[in-house]
């Protein structure tokens, strides 16, 4: 069925309707992004020093007692992972990159998964994988929202670690990319056994000052592994949600040329069925003209030819 002038004016309405909704998010994208990236920088400076703090703190033999134990533990208790990924739709292949990379990692470890889904999306896909899942997380929408989340999930790990069900904990989530939008990454974020100890370690004093440890080994050593937990899943977090805004904004560029295409195509139909329309009816008008100025014509040659006689 052939569009009409009124169809084609209804279509181009609604595509420019969609337009703007499309640029709109387009732009909350683009600011989303913002925060979370600042947020992230933010925290390699902090990040950096609970690190060093950690290494001054491990070089001594006295921590060995409390890494062995967790060692211990994380060899008879199942593999937990905290899969990070999105509740909201417009996001490309953001969900199910990180969930294939999942997957994948998973059975590659020893021993049954137990998996924590961040983002309703990305739980479903875990779930259609056949993957255990231990719990469901509301993605945060903002950085406000990051710290309690990282809470919740640190109290669940702790309760699982403790009653022997979970020992290592891996984070799965997308890193920001500067050859693509993002990349699929891993952490193991426990245990804290001797490889991580002597990774640590080994770590050069920055300056040539030596350091010094206040206040005891034991309780600064717990202190700064609450921190190191705490800020590696909030990294992880944060540099999530830059990663999945930065496929929406992916996302929205896309739909937009889509739609400045579509536009196109419907303004040029428009323009074409609108002068078809004009060119007809200059062909009525001048077809009348001619048949009325025959007619005329007609009449006044017999009158012409008896004024003659």
């Amino acid at each position: 069925m052939s569009d009409t002038t009124a169809s084609l004016r209804r279509k181009i309405g609604s595509a420019g309707d969609l337009q703007s909704v499309v640029r709109s998010m387009k732009a909350l994208a683009a600011s989303s992004i913002g925060q979370y990236e600042q947020s992230v920088r933010a925290l390699a400076d902090y990040y950096r020093t609970v690190e060093l703090g950690l290494s001054i703190c491990l070089r001594r033999d006295a921590p060995a007692a409390l890494m062995a134990e967790g060692a211990r533990r994380a060899h008879k208790a199942s593999v937990g992972a905290v899969v990070f990924g999105s509740d909201q739709g417009l996001v490309g292949q953001f969900n199910d990159v990180v969930a294939d990379f999942a997957v994948k990692s998973l059975a590659a470890l020893p021993g049954k998964p137990r998996v924590w889904a961040v983002g309703e999306r990305v739980h479903a896909r875990l779930a259609d994988a056949g993957l255990p899942l231990a719990g469901l997380y509301a993605v945060p929408n903002s950085v406000k929202g990051i710290t309690p989340l990282v809470g919740q999930i640190l109290v669940d790990a702790q309760t699982s670690h403790s009653h022997g069900e979970v020992g290592a904990l891996h984070l799965f989530y997308n890193r920001p990319s500067s050859g693509a939008v993002y990349a699929s990454v891993s952490q193991r974020l426990l245990p804290l056994d001797d490889s991580w100890r002597r990774k640590l370690a080994e770590l050069p004093w920055p300056t040539g000052n030596l350091p010094e440890d206040m206040g005891g080994g034991a309780a600064t050593l717990r202190a700064l592994i609450r921190e190191y937990l705490f800020v590696s899943l909030y990294r992880a977090c944060a540099e999530s949600l830059a990663s999945e805004n930065a496929s929406r904004l992916a996302a929205m560029q896309r739909a937009e040329k889509n739609i400045d295409d579509l536009l196109e195509d419907l303004n040029g139909a428009f323009h074409r069925l609108r002068q078809s329309g004009i060119d007809e009816e200059l062909f009525d008008v001048i077809s009348g003209f001619e048949a009325l100025a025959g007619s005329r014509r007609q009449k006044v040659k017999p009158e012409t030819a008896e004024d003659s006689n």
